[in-house]
């Protein structure tokens, strides 16, 4: 069967030729299920994520890439624990939205879309932009007026226009659905190809150890594409046949803004309402998750769960990250360190187990705020 959009809350499909980024329905769309790629299926000769093109429901003709993906994986102790890391900052812009900008930005472009909008804590509107600039699209970037200063610079530096917006996250995301009735909203937040491209972290996991899946994964959760995305890779995997069971999926957020902990705490699929505040973990503050129930689905299918770590946990953990593994990472990244410590001690994850941190951005994404917190040490 042709692989097309389809809407998971009424089952309408849509072909994968016209571009759109929602339903008519106005809801989030995905890409039908896929068959999965074996290991006889990469393409050896290609050092990039497009080494698994054949995983993707659309021929890309000529893709947009700049080497995303193909991130080392590091095997440390962290106070007592050992685990893998996945350093996916090791990407064009500097964090893991390189790889669904590459596969979303590809696909559009063949589609021919020439103008953009996206919105954006910041890295996920650096990799658009830097993907855009290598594609010859213009783009438009709308992002927190308080995002950090190197984001922002980075984008403008790739010749993206940027609109800082007032206020939240949950602000700027409802100003850009506002703006997306005169140019096309290739959101890394709503539009399905950035999953596809998001997916193969999972793939190249996989590859990395030696064609088998890990045990935990344990992902910094905004919005939730990387849970997503490994849950598409591994799902693809699984039904191949070339794994046996998926690995247990746990999204880390901030206690300062939890709404998918809470959905799941509450055993519920909507909404729980959190309070929101201010957390150094700028690129998981999202209070409205587009894609809430595919995010939930897809971590009580792998047996995972969610993790709420607190800012003091997030901070120690940056910074013994740092000192004791030379991980250099930005806050957001750091939360899943806190969150394997507290994992560890409930014995939740076991020292024979094989553990994946995903480290999403480079730590000099943040380097005004992680010097402003190295100033506060002193004090």
């Amino acid at each position: 069967m042709k692989p097309s959009y389809i809407d998971p809350a009424t089952g309408a499909t849509y072909p994968l030729d016209v571009p759109r980024w929602r339903s008519d329905t106005g809801g989030p769309l995905m890409i039908g299920d896929l068959p999965g790629i074996g290991r006889d299926d990469i393409r050896r000769d290609v050092k990039s994520l497009w080494r698994y093109a054949a995983s993707l429901p659309l021929d890309i003709r000529d893709p947009v890439s700049l080497g995303e993906g193909m991130t080392p994986l590091v095997e440390h102790r962290f106070r007592g624990q050992t685990a893998h890391f996945k350093l996916e900052w090791f990407a064009p812009s500097g964090s893991f939205k390189d790889r669904g900008a590459s596969v979303m930005i590809s696909a559009l472009r063949q589609q021919g879309v020439r103008h953009l909008l996206e919105d954006s804590s910041g890295n996920g509107g650096a990799a658009i932009a830097t993907f855009a600039a290598a594609a010859g699209i213009r783009a438009k970037i709308l992002t927190p007026a308080s995002t950090s200063p190197g984001k922002t610079v980075q984008m403008r530096a790739c010749g993206a226009e940027v609109e800082l917006v007032p206020g939240s996250r949950q602000n700027t995301a409802e100003e850009a659905e506002r703006q997306a009735a005169q140019i096309f909203y290739a959101s890394h937040n709503w539009q399905p190809f950035f999953l596809q491209g998001t997916k193969t972290l999972a793939y190249e996991l996989w590859e990395d150890l030696g064609f088998r899946a890990p045990d935990n994964v344990l992902i910094p959760t905004g919005a939730g594409s990387n849970v997503l995305g490994c849950d598409i890779g591994f799902g693809e995997l699984l039904r191949r046949g070339e794994i046996t069971k998926l690995p247990r999926l746990f999204a880390v957020q901030p206690e300062n803004c939890a709404p998918i902990h809470a959905s799941f705490m509450g055993g519920t699929d909507a909404l729980i309402p959190v309070v929101v505040k201010p957390t150094v973990a700028e690129g998981t503050a999202i209070a409205q998750p587009v894609r809430l129930k595919q995010v939930l689905d897809a971590i009580r299918r792998s047996g995972g769960q969610t993790v709420a770590v607190s800012e003091f946990a997030i901070i120690a953990a940056q910074r013994e990250l740092a000192t004791s593994t030379g991980l250099y990472v930005e806050p957001t990244s750091a939360t899943v360190a806190a969150a394997l410590t507290l994992l560890s001690i409930a014995r939740v994850i076991k020292p024979t187990e094989t553990t994946v941190l995903i480290l999403t951005g480079s730590g000099l994404k943040a380097t005004q705020r992680i010097g402003e917190l190295l100033e506060a040490e002193k004090g």
